[in-house]
């Protein structure tokens, strides 16, 4: 299965991403930079990392079309609750739209 892990580098997607590559699947990590993901070498050349800030608009078809199933695990830090929810409903709102130009069939979300 082909998975999209946003948030990869927060608490919960550094915790999900190596148990989704121990159980076979393709992972494919959406990061705002390359540079924070850190995971061991050996799990490297097991994902695929792809570049993308879910604040700002992007381009047509930045994800791959083959998505089976996607985690948002995207939370701004905002200091403020009015920027807060302006900018979880930015990222949001992005990322739907990127999904729509997939074959996505189940997206899980962290609400905590």
């Amino acid at each position: 299965m082909k998975i999209l892990l946003t948030g990869s580098t927060g608490y919960v997607g550094k915790r999900i991403l190596p148990a989704l590559i121990e159980k076979g699947h393709t992972v494919v990590c959406c990061v705002r930079e390359k540079s924070w993901l850190t995971i061991r070498k050996n799990m490297l050349d097991k994902v695929e990392i792809i570049e993308i800030d879910f604040l700002k608009d992007q381009p047509e078809g930045v994800l791959p079309k083959d998505i089976d199933v996607a985690y948002y695990l995207i939370h701004s830090m905002a200091t403020s609750s009015e920027k807060f929810d302006r900018l979880e409903s930015k990222a949001a709102l992005n990322f739907k739209s990127q999904l729509k130009k997939t074959n996505v069939k189940q997206v899980i979300l962290n609400d905590l």
